[in-house]
């Protein structure tokens, strides 16, 4: 028998769910996806952003501290820096104001050089300020004159001629802080009067300097090295800050164990 198809006691097949979109069907994690790939750009940017930064500061780098420094280290590099320096103070006639001489801590002997292995500062009531020194830590440098006992055989002394040698001395300490590694204090021998003996010293330690040896040295010193009178007053502000009251009469001692003590002494107040 023929079945009526259009009975209603017929059954009738449910109809098949829609198929779902064909990138939904392909990509069921679309949405992890986009933010693992949203987190990647973000590094991304982040590290372009870096690469802007360092070619920036490649292209405009930090001034350098000085547009001259020493070759090597040590002794050498000291020797390099009082020639350099030393030859660019001069005296209104053109002629050098003093010749620098650097050395090891050490006073001539017989059979060479004797090594100083203390530095003191003579306090009150002998409180005194000891130091270990030798050859790989400290400097001494001479300023010598052309005149008798290595004054200055030309001109006249006077205030201003002091705070020229003042500038050389710390001219030359802070060249050698920067560019000599290992060096914690500088001794520098200033000329005598004429007729008289050195009795003073200028005794500088790294620490004394520490402003200055973070700014470039033309923010201290001027490039130019003036003459006696023409020291601007800025720089003499500074040079009497780090200097005046780091200047010693001086004169050797010996240690119990028979090792050579130099001596510094304050000036009166």
């Amino acid at each position: 028998m023929a079945t009526d198809l259009t009975s209603g006691d017929a059954a009738v097949p449910e109809p098949a769910p829609a198929p779902k979109p064909v990138a939904e069907a392909r990509m069921p994690h679309r949405h992890r996806f986009v933010f693992v790939y949203g987190l990647l750009g973000g590094v991304l940017a982040v590290a372009i952003a870096g690469v802007v930064v360092y070619a920036g500061r490649s292209i405009n780098p930090a001034p350098r501290w000085s547009t001259w420094h020493p070759s090597g280290g040590g002794l050498g590099a000291a020797k390099q820096i009082a020639d350099a320096v030393g030859k660019s103070y001069r005296l209104p006639n053109g002629s050098q104001l003093v010749d620098v001489i650097a050395k090891a801590p050490s006073v001539p002997g017989q059979s060479g050089p004797v090594p100083i292995h203390y530095f003191a500062i003579h306090g009150a009531k002998g409180a005194d300020q000891i130091y270990a020194v030798s050859s790989s830590d400290s400097i001494m440098f001479s300023l010598c004159g052309l005149g008798q006992s290595c004054s200055i055989a030309t001109g006249k002394p006077s205030v201003a001629r002091g705070t020229l040698v003042r500038r050389e001395v710390l001219e030359l300490a802070l060249y050698t802080f920067k560019y000599v590694g290992g060096v914690k204090s500088i001794v520098a021998f200033m000329p005598p009067s004429t007729g008289t003996a050195r009795q003073y010293a200028v005794f500088l330690q790294k620490n004394d300097l520490k402003n200055e040896l973070k700014t470039p040295l033309a923010q201290t010193l001027s490039s130019r090295t003036p003459l006696p009178a023409a020291i601007p007053a800025r720089e003499v502000h500074v040079i009497d800050a780090t200097t005046e009251s780091r200047v010693y009469t001086f004169g050797l001692s010996q240690a119990q164990t028979g090792d050579l003590v130099l001596v510094f002494k304050p000036l009166p107040a």
